[in-house]
C-alpha cells in the first residue's frame, strides 16, 4: 500500500455504519482507514518519508462525495445550454465528485459507438469531476447496443412518450419489448423515462402562463401507466430496470410490490420532487417546468414516505438547463428542465432535516444509492478501499440563493431566493481538493459485475 499522504479529521464523519468523530486517511487516491479521531498517523517507511498533510474539519461534515446519474450536459452540440467545464464545476460546487451524462441533448446523442467517441473526445480533459455516460435505446439502434455496453456506458435509456427532442425518438410497445430482451441479454441496464403516450394525448393541451394547466396535461395517470407496462416487461424478461425522476406517488405501492416480488426495479426521484410543489409555481414561472411535473405537497409527502421506507433507491438531480430565452412565461412553449445540479444537496438536506432525517440518510439517497445503481463500487462511501471522494458540509449554516453566483452556464433556477441549509465548503476527489481550476476528473466505464 502507498503511503498515507492525506488526514482528514472531523468531529462527524458520515459512514455505512453512522455518524462519529474519525480520522480518514488516504493513500495512492483510495481511502486507507477511517481510525478514531484522534489517532496519530505516522508518514511513510523510511527516514525520509514526510508526514502526511492533515486537514481538521471541526464540526464541518465530512460525507462520501455525491453521485449523480442523471444530468444533461449537452455537450457537444447543444454546449451554449451546459458544457463540460460548467457542468463538473458546479457539481463540484455542490459537493458532487462523480456525474453519468444522459445521451440526449447534446449533438450528436450517446447512441452508436462513434457518438460516444465524440462525447468522450469532448469531455477528455475538460471534468473537475469523475465522469461516465450512459448509451440511449432508439427504435433503430438495437445492433448499438452492445458495441455501447461493451466501450463502457452504464446502461441505456429510453423515453416511452416523445423526448423533446427530434433525434432521440421513443420507443412504442414492440420497440420497448424488443431493447428489454437485448439489454437482458447483456445484463445491461434499462432506464426509463415513464409517461405513457396515449394519457399525455387525451390530456389538456398546455397553454399559457397557469401551472395548473401545465399540471392537467401530464396527469399521475401517464406514469403509472408506464410503470406498470415496464414492470410487466421486466417481470417477463428478467431484465434490470430503472425508473427515472418518479413524480407519481401513487406508482409507489405497484413499485414496492414488483420488488417485494423480486422483479429487478429501481426508481429515483429528484430534489424539485422533494422541495417543490405546484401550490407554489407563480404564473409564468416556467423555471419550475419539467416532465414529469412537480406535483402537489400531499404527492410530496408521499414520495418522502417512498424515500423513507426504501421504495425509491435515490436522489439525483435530473440537471436539464437550457438557454435563458427557452424559458418563455408561457408552459406549453417553454423548455422543460429544471436547473439544481449545485444545489440538490442543500435543497435535499433542508426538507430531510425539516421531516427529521439525518445526514446519514442523505449520503445513502444521494451517495451510496446511485452508487449502487451505476456498479461504481468505488463510490459512494467513506469507508477503506472507497475512492477519496468527499464533501465538506456545514449543515447548520444557511445561505439565499442568488443564481449570478452559480456555476451553470446559464443562470436560470427554480430555487432562486429561497433560503436552503448547508452551505459545502469544499469537495475532494481521489484524495485532491477540486479548486475549480485544473480540471482532474477521469472518464469513467462501467465495470464488470463483481
Amino acid at each position: 500500500m502507498p503511503p498515507v499522504e492525506l488526514v482528514l479529521r472531523s468531529t462527524r464523519v458520515v459512514t455505512p455504519e453512522g455518524v462519529r468523530p474519525a480520522s480518514v486517511t488516504v493513500a495512492g487516491g483510495r481511502i486507507a482507514a477511517v481510525l478514531p479521531y484522534g489517532t496519530d498517523v505516522p508518514g511513510g517507511p523510511g527516514p525520509h518519508a514526510s508526514a502526511p498533510a492533515v486537514e481538521d474539519l471541526g464540526d464541518d461534515v465530512l460525507l462520501p462525495g455525491l453521485v449523480d446519474t442523471h444530468v444533461h450536459i449537452n455537450d457537444p452540440g447543444r454546449a451554449e445550454w451546459e458544457g463540460f467545464a460548467t457542468a463538473t464545476r458546479a457539481a463540484a460546487a455542490g459537493g458532487i465528485t462523480t456525474l453519468v451524462d444522459m445521451p440526449l441533448n447534446s449533438l450528436p446523442p450517446t447512441t452508436t459507438l462513434d457518438h460516444l467517441r465524440v462525447k468522450q473526445d469532448a469531455a477528455r480533459g475538460r471534468a473537475h469531476v469523475d465522469l461516465g455516460f450512459w448509451g440511449g435505446a432508439l427504435p433503430d439502434n438495437l445492433a448499438d447496443l452492445r458495441p455501447l455496453h461493451d466501450a463502457g456506458v452504464f446502461g441505456f435509456k429510453a423515453f416511452l412518450s416523445p423526448s423533446g427532442v427530434e433525434e432521440f425518438p421513443s420507443l412504442g410497445p414492440g420497440d420497448l419489448e424488443a431493447a428489454a430482451a437485448r439489454i437482458a441479454a447483456l445484463d445491461g441496464l434499462l432506464i426509463v423515462h415513464a409517461e405513457d403516450p396515449g394519457h399525455l394525448a387525451r390530456a389538456p393541451r398546455a397553454d399559457g402562463p397557469r401551472y395548473s394547466g401545465f399540471l392537467a396535461s401530464r396527469p399521475r395517470a401517464a406514469e403509472n401507466e408506464a410503470i406498470a407496462r415496464l414492470i410487466s416487461v421486466a417481470r417477463r424478461l428478467g431484465t434490470r430496470v430503472h425508473v427515472l425522476h418518479l413524480s407519481s406517488s401513487d406508482a409507489l405501492p405497484m413499485i414496492a410490490a414488483a420488488k417485494a416480488e423480486g422483479v429487478r426495479i429501481t426508481v429515483e426521484t429528484c430534489p424539485h420532487f422533494l422541495t417543490l410543489t405546484a401550490e407554489e409555481v407563480p404564473d409564468g414561472a416556467t423555471e419550475f417546468k419539467c416532465c414529469p411535473p412537480i406535483r402537489e405537497a400531499a404527492n410530496q409527502d408521499a414520495l418522502w414516505a417512498g424515500l423513507a421506507d426504501g421504495t425509491i433507491d435515490c436522489v439525483v438531480s435530473d440537471h436539464s438547463p437550457c438557454t435563458t430565452d427557452l424559458k418563455v412565461p408561457d408552459f406549453g412553449r417553454a423548455w422543460g428542465g429544471i436547473s439544481s445540479l449545485q444545489l440538490g444537496l442543500p435543497a435535499v438536506w433542508t426538507e430531510a432535516r425539516r421531516r427529521g432525517h439525518t445526514l446519514h440518510d442523505l449520503a445513502r439517497w444521494m451517495s451510496g444509492g446511485p452508487a449502487a445503481l451505476a456498479g461504481l463500487r468505488h463510490k459512494g462511501a467513506v469507508e477503506a478501499g472507497r475512492d477519496a471522494d468527499f464533501a465538506v458540509l456545514a449543515p447548520d449554516e444557511t445561505f439565499t440563493v442568488d443564481p449570478a453566483a452559480l456555476h451553470h452556464r446559464n443562470h436560470v433556477t427554480a430555487y432562486a431566493g429561497k433560503t436552503l441549509h448547508g452551505v459545502v465548503r469544499a469537495a475532494w476527489l481521489r484524495g485532491r481538493r477540486i479548486t475549480g481550476r485544473e480540471p482532474t476528473g477521469l472518464l469513467l466505464e462501467r465495470q464488470p459485475s463483481a
